[in-house]
């Protein structure tokens, strides 16, 4: 590119408006999106909530001034967290999300015909509320029939859950700071074993091995402290810091891979854009620096 070329591009870039996240686990690194129109800005008792156009991303939102889903990639972590472990047990019938207020998962889960209930419990109506406005293809299924949606304090939801009444366990947490970091603790992550049955299995996220790798191994640990059976899994959101982000199947005994019902999850014919059934046995195939880590 010519020199002309370069200053013509500098000076389109600084005069437009950038939302910069700056890695809270590494100052180090960082993501950067324009900011094409603010939609949507205000603080709610609990965290502040942002949603703003992006010409490439679509719509994104923000919470606490971190990405948490946009248009074009959400796709990826909603089918990753919800179709790993429905691939093991497509016949469950209740299953318990915390968290997720944009809608995505809960989405993916009416999808299931077995599926009789879901409990989603967000501790946050303000972001359900801009969600239902803003981000229409996520949040569609927040009202559906299948549907409880609770606004009220996770850990306390779990707290006052009888013993083995799920199927699933879907922790679709903020990062662990703020509302978020009591969902990252081996008493919650106790509660969820108790509720689950017998063939229960939990996912949560699990961050990325490339930017918090103390968090990622301290995830890894705790989870591994409660439950009997763990394995991680990643899949890859361009908006999430590194890109290449893990999760967590959490179970009794349960294991997806030997466990999991490909002919019957094939047969339901669901609409996915990421995940199938060969993907689903090669995102445990960890990366050797990875397996280290959430040894």
């Amino acid at each position: 590119m010519t020199e002309t070329g370069n200053r013509a591009n500098t000076t389109q870039w600084e005069s437009e408006e950038w939302y910069i996240e700056r890695s809270e686990l590494n100052p180090g690194f960082g993501i950067a999106l324009t900011k094409d129109r603010v939609l949507f800005h205000e603080r709610s008792e609990f965290q502040e909530v942002e949603i703003f156009e992006n010409r490439l991303f679509g719509n994104v939102m923000l919470i606490d001034n971190l990405v948490m889903v946009t248009e074009k990639d959400e796709f990826v972590y909603h089918e990753m967290i919800v179709h790993v472990p429905m691939c093991v047990n497509p016949d469950a019938t209740a299953a318990l999300v915390i968290g997720g207020g944009d809608g995505g998962t809960v989405r993916e889960l009416v999808k299931y015909p077995a599926m009789e209930r879901i409990d989603m419990v967000e501790i946050d109506r303000m972001v359900c509320d801009v969600a239902r406005q803003y981000l229409p293809t996520l949040s569609r299924a927040l009202d559906h029939e299948k549907v409880n949606l609770v606004y009220e304090d996770g850990i306390q939801f779990v707290k006052n859950t009888p013993d083995s009444i799920y199927d699933l366990v879907i922790v679709d947490s903020t990062d662990p700071v703020g509302p978020g970091e009591v969902l990252f603790t081996e008493e919650f992550y106790r509660d969820c074993i108790r509720i689950l049955k017998d063939d229960g299995i939990m996912t949560n996220q699990s961050e990325t091995p490339f930017v918090g790798e103390d968090m990622v191994r301290g995830v890894c640990r705790k989870v591994r402290e409660v439950f009997p059976f763990f394995r991680p899994y990643y899949g890859v959101i361009p908006t999430y810091p590194g890109a290449l982000w893990l999760f967590g199947f959490a179970s009794k005994g349960v294991d997806p891979l030997h466990d999991m019902r490909t002919e019957a999850w094939n047969r339901l014919g669901l609409a996915t854009r990421y995940y199938n059934t060969a993907l689903h046995t090669a995102c445990f195939a960890l990366p050797t620096f990875i397996q280290k880590l959430c040894e």
